[in-house]
């Protein structure tokens, strides 16, 4: 994923399903199939995935297996806590079991959580990831692990040029030695974009001799202004890259993926000349940055892409595509492009009563404003902050429509100049915010920092003050509140007309659905439970 320019200017002064094991994802070993000159495995019928095995926001996944068990992460962007781990025993049910980096983010990064490569060699378990320096660019670091669960040591960045360096990826080459694979990041700089690989110390803490460009975009073809998101298998004899190229993000993506290969890591290499061999279809828009996976015999890709359906504001999914080898021993994509999934995936609804001794680990906050909050007694107690939108939890969203609902208690304790409530979150300068304090109800719009209140009411007398918010089209928001538990609704604004949320989301994130709490930090809000529903239309 590449920063673009005029992001890059101004940085400069994550319960899902399925997924497979990777060969370049354990450098120590090499894949090979049956036979170079072999025709398409075309005689079985293709596997019935219902698409996305990663449903929600999860961008750039990569996997392994250590011992009997996959594990797999993402970016998470700036949204901590950092890289989420998931496992799985049979690749299709997943369950999120922690973090990277679960409290703090490492001490040289500030934001931009980008492109985590999990790998496991011997005992070890790896995560080559992006991140942006503070008082820097970005920058490839490592952190490593006992244990794939953790907990990881961060051995800080191994690479940051000064146009920025992205998407680190570890391969050994064919006589064994280690090389780190990444990609310089020109494209924020109009300037093109080389992929590079060095020799990597043994501990994984260090690039030793000289950089070796392998290949870089071309401008006049698919690729555009840059080449990124470099995964390599070897099979057959040659080192296989797949590529994503062009834009990634947002309403006006572009990306597609595409192959070279070459008989040395090093080179020279080719690119396919029926590239991009990974392209939009009317299910899934702009696949790529992917990993490529054996399985039982047969490939697939691991990639990100948009639901047509739902698009940047739900963000891009993990999706599983299927190819075969042909005769020329080149990668072919079932139907050409992104498979459509052969079954619905099953949408999932999220409830928290709060009651567990920790909070549950699909909930999120801004990465550089980490929240405090405490559980006690089977209620949330959130600190508020006075900074952009106040203190914030959020769940990721699976789909572009859905009601979230939770429960405020003792709104009218809350300080004078304080307010908790609901929230549609895209980043803390951006949200959509039906809170309670100061004696009144108010549908708060927060957009670049400018906030504007849509419509209030007074605050009813109640201990216990339910809120609501739907979601449609993934951009069209509803709102109402209830002080009798849900026996009756009050539409906020009274013509309980949509409000228009389609500046939510960041370029690189989908929507959050959360509560925050703004005010002085003596404020605490108290949220008795939370719910988000995926709805079907």
């Amino acid at each position: 994923m590449s920063l673009p320019f005029p992001f890059r200017r101004l940085t400069s002064s994550l319960l899902v399903a399925g997924s497979l094991l990777s060969a370049c994802q354990r450098p120590a070993t090499t894949t090979t199939a049956a036979s170079p000159a072999a025709a398409p495995t075309t005689t079985a019928a293709p596997l019935a995935i219902p698409n996305p095995v990663l449903a929600g926001d999860f961008p750039d996944p990569s996997i392994t297996k250590v011992g009997d068990t996959y594990w797999a992460t993402a970016t998470t962007s700036n949204w901590g806590p950092v890289f989420p781990l998931l496992t799985s025993k049979n690749l299709t049910d997943w369950q999120l079991v922690g973090h990277v980096f679960p409290g703090e983010r490492p001490a040289w990064a500030d934001y931009y959580f980008w492109a985590p490569e999990i790998s496991q060699e011997g005992q070890k378990t790896y995560v080559f990831y992006t991140a942006h320096k503070r008082g820097g660019n970005l920058a490839v670091g490592v952190a490593s692990a006992d244990n794939p669960a953790g907990p990881y040591t961060d051995h800080g960045p191994l690479v940051g040029q000064p146009d920025g360096s992205i998407d680190g990826f570890p391969m050994r080459d064919e006589n064994g030695q280690l090389y780190l694979i990444w990609k310089e990041d020109g494209n924020s700089v109009q300037q093109p974009t080389p992929i590079w690989a060095q020799r990597l110390n043994d501990a994984r803490t260090a690039l030793v001799g000289e950089k070796q460009e392998l290949f870089r975009n071309d401008p006049a073809t698919w690729e555009g202004n840059l080449v990124e998101g470099v995964s390599i298998v070897r099979h057959e004899g040659y080192f296989y890259a797949f590529y994503a190229g062009n834009g990634c993000c947002g309403r006006g993506c572009t990306y597609a993926t595409g192959v070279a290969r070459a008989k040395n890591l090093l080179g020279p290499w080719e690119k396919y000349a029926k590239n991009p061999v990974l392209i939009n279809n009317d299910t899934w828009k702009c696949p790529g940055h992917g990993t490529a996976i054996e399985h039982q015999g047969r490939w697939f890709m691991l990639h990100h892409a948009y639901a047509a359906q739902s698009q940047e504001f739900v963000g891009r999914q993990g999706v599983l595509s299927e190819f075969v080898w042909t005769a020329a021993g080149w990668p072919e994509f079932r139907g050409g492009s992104t498979p459509i999934a052969a079954a619905p995936p099953i949408a999932r609804s999220f409830t928290d009563e709060f009651t567990g001794a920790k909070l549950l680990p699909t909930w999120q906050w801004p990465v550089e404003q980490q929240p405090t909050f405490t559980l006690r007694g089977g209620q949330l107690q959130l600190t508020a902050r006075p900074d952009h939108s106040g203190a914030a939890l959020g769940q990721p969203t699976t789909a572009p429509n859905y009601t979230a609902t939770t429960t405020l208690l003792n709104p009218a304790a809350l300080p004078a100049g304080s307010q908790a409530g609901l929230a549609a979150h895209g980043d803390p300068d951006n949200t959509l915010s039906l809170v309670a304090g100061g004696g009144k109800v108010q549908l708060v719009q927060q957009e670049k920092g400018q906030s504007k209140v849509l419509a209030e009411t007074i605050l009813p007398a109640t201990k216990r003050l339910q809120l609501r918010l739907q979601a449609r089209q993934g951009s069209q928001f509803t709102f109402a509140w209830s002080s009798n538990g849900g026996t009756t609704w009050q539409n906020m604004p009274a013509s309980g007309a949509a409000v228009n949320g389609s500046y939510l989301p960041p370029w690189d994130r989908g929507v959050r659905a959360g509560v925050l709490a703004h005010g002085p930090a003596t404020a605490v809000a108290t949220f008795e439970n939370f719910a988000l529903v995926p709805q079907s239309n």
